[in-house]
């Protein structure tokens, strides 16, 4: 989860919503990515989602079984949903996201028994550090727009 948060720091320091994540697979980082919706003026790249498409390509197949996803917050159904469709063992998130966590707080996408896969979450994962990261970074925002 560290790495995760230093991917948000840098979200962060490029204007984008600090979130990042980490895709580990046999023990071994294979991608890391942080929020770049801006950037990219793409509506998908949200860390999580850049980073297991990117882990997919460094492991050469779509299936990401093996694999745990760490995510700085909760994933959204996009990105939960993408989960499920790659296949993944587990996610690990810091803070949940009562706004649109797909991963027990709104939805569970990952339980679903209509669905064609299931995977482990662990949520709350230095959760304060987590969600302090995002805190920070909207009243800064806030702060700047009443300027």
């Amino acid at each position: 989860m560290r790495l995760a948060l230093g991917e948000a720091a840098q979200a962060a320091a490029e204007g984008e919503v600090p979130i990042g994540a980490v895709v580990v697979c046999d023990g071994q980082v294979v991608s890391r990515a942080h929020n770049r919706r801006e950037q990219d003026a793409d509506p998908s790249a949200h860390a999580e989602f850049v980073a297991l498409v990117d882990a997919a390509r460094a492991l050469g197949r779509w299936r990401l079984t093996g694999c745990t996803a760490y995510v700085t917050l909760e994933p959204c159904l996009m990105c939960a949903g993408l989960m499920v469709n790659a296949r993944i063992d587990r996610c690990v998130y810091g803070a949940p996201d009562p706004k649109g966590g797909a991963l027990g707080t709104l939805y569970d996408v990952s339980h679903d028994a209509r669905l064609n896969h299931a995977f482990e979450v662990e949520g709350g994962v230095l959760a304060d550090e987590c969600g302090g990261m995002l805190r920070d970074f909207f009243r800064a925002r806030r702060k700047k727009r009443e300027q």
